[in-house]
């Protein structure tokens, strides 16, 4: 009969996990929901601002007689120093998600380190942290608390010392990383290069009729602006986009965790109806056996 309790006490065990990972999966969805609406808004000002720089850069490349002098724009064929800014989560619970994100880090240092390119690390998200401390692996810069809450000016601050250490030369590439939303059931590792800013489609772009007003001597002006605003919304904007995978991750995972608790909760059943029955079986055949040694 111990084992009789031991089995209902694990398929109690079982049914409470199904509770939490069903109530979790609940959260996720609704969590999604809010977080996708916010990522389509986004991604729409993403691009229109994409597509801004582009006419600006198109333009003062045209006026200035050496082109676009703007460091932010200039192509670097021979990196010496790269950094890989690199999203993942605060927490865990959500399938491959964040090592997806990490493999993908480790294997593009790897493949610049080969080259002879210095490597530096930058992480938003303690999972990442977490990972990378662990293997002894400096980081120049980690914030934790703002993947899982992304906040612009947060975002922007974080950015601003990548920004700064491009300007002054301490790094000649920046690359972002981070695992994208694709749609509910499927997440989409992203490499971007975020500095020096590529602008491979104005050409297909210039015959289109431009929107736009601005008074020649002002283009580098604006230009500056909007390169900022650019880098700093690019930031905040895969923030939010690998939010929303993060929670589609999420949902999967803990949709699979559920289905593996009732999976285990009627493999249990079926052992306990086993057990009980031998422990009848058992007694029955001792209460026989009394009887026939009374006669």
């Amino acid at each position: 009969m111990a084992n009789l309790k031991e089995i209902k006490l694990k398929i109690g065990s079982v049914k409470n996990t199904q509770k939490t990972t069903k109530a979790m999966k609940l959260v996720s969805s609704a969590k999604l929901t809010r977080t996708r609406q916010l990522s389509e808004q986004s991604r729409s000002y993403a691009k229109k601002i994409n597509e801004v720089l582009s006419e600006i850069a198109s333009r003062v490349s045209k006026v200035q007689d050496g082109g676009n002098t703007n460091k932010a724009f200039l192509p670097v064929e021979n990196p010496k120093t790269v950094d890989l800014v690199f999203v993942t989560a605060d927490k865990g619970l959500c399938g491959g998600f964040n090592m997806a994100t990490i493999k993908t880090v480790s294997k593009l240092a790897a493949e610049y380190e080969a080259q002879g390119v210095t490597v530096r690390y930058r992480v938003a998200g303690r999972k990442g942290v977490d990972f990378f401390s662990f293997q002894k692996v400096d980081l120049l810069q980690k914030v934790t608390d703002l993947s899982s809450a992304p906040e612009y000016d947060r975002a922007a601050d974080f950015i601003s010392e990548v920004v700064e250490d491009f300007q002054n030369g301490n790094t000649d590439k920046v690359v972002l990383i981070y695992n994208g939303f694709l749609n509910m059931l499927t997440q989409e590792i992203r490499v971007r290069e975020l500095l020096p800013i590529s602008l491979e489609n104005v050409e297909a772009k210039e015959s289109d009729t431009s929107m736009l007003e601005i008074e020649p001597d002002d283009d580098e002006e604006v230009l500056e602006e909007l390169t900022n605003k650019y880098i700093d919304f690019n930031m905040y904007y895969s923030l939010i986009d690998s939010l929303a995978a993060e929670h589609s991750a999420r949902m999967q995972a803990m949709e699979a965790a559920s289905k593996n608790a009732k999976e285990r909760v009627d493999s249990l059943t079926v052992e306990y109806n086993k057990a009980r029955q031998a422990a009848i079986t058992t007694e029955l055949i001792e209460i026989i056996s009394g009887v026939e040694s009374l006669k």
